[in-house]
């Protein structure tokens, strides 16, 4: 039976495998396209090899983890969730080289492209995704749901230690961390704010970080 750990690993490979369904469906656009379609961080555009690869180890990994609560196997997903802590904490540097996580439900609808073919093709790989609607402007923004969430998004937006700090909250609530944990946790991270500034930074950006990691 999955301990709550297991199911949180499981439904956080589910939503990478989605994200990277996204992925392969936006590597046939155009990069200005590409920078309208999602809400992005700042990121080098991924290529499709990378991609391709990336889905076939969370598969993989997807099914080992399947296999060992099959198994009995209660120290395997922690020891998975110890790894990653660690490799943030002390081996991972600050890189813009990463696929960042698409979510369908933040999707921007695009416009005809130049040449005027259609803005989003149906999946690469499935050819079943909905074509999105056109609007009328194709950089407006998705509903942020309230109005204090959308101001303090625009605020981090404008300055990059603020925006890299809510990104690792939101990361860290993602795999299970604890709210009160997150501070020190951040701070002790390599090119980061002190204690006290970091601090300062979450409770300014609380819903900003609830909201990027599934749960405003």
């Amino acid at each position: 039976m999955a301990s709550p750990a297991d199911q949180h690993l499981l439904e956080l490979l589910d939503k990478w495998l989605e994200s990277l369904e996204l992925h392969l469906k936006y590597s046939a656009l155009d990069d200005a396209s590409y920078s309208q379609i999602q809400p992005w961080p700042q990121h080098q555009r991924p290529n499709r090899w990378i991609i391709d690869l990336a889905r076939q180890k969370a598969l993989a990994l997807q099914a080992q983890v399947r296999e060992r609560i099959a198994m009995g196997d209660a120290k395997f997903t922690e020891s998975l969730e110890l790894m990653a802590f660690l490799a943030n904490l002390v081996g991972a540097e600050h890189i813009e080289r990463f696929i960042p996580l698409a979510n369908p439900e933040t999707e921007r609808m695009l416009g005809p492209s130049p040449n005027g073919a259609p803005g989003v093709p149906a999946n690469a790989a499935t050819g079943t995704r909905e074509m999105p609607r056109f609007v009328v402007n194709p950089r407006e923004p998705p509903p942020s749901g309230t109005a204090e969430v959308a101001r303090a998004e625009r605020h981090a937006a404008t300055n990059p230690v603020h925006e890299q700090v809510i990104a690792d909250a939101a990361r860290l609530v993602q795999w299970g961390r604890k709210w009160y944990e997150l501070a020190e946790l951040i701070s002790a991270m390599a090119d980061r704010p002190s204690l006290i500034d970091v601090r300062r930074i979450l409770i300014d950006n609380k819903a900003v970080i609830e909201k990027k990691a599934g749960r405003g």
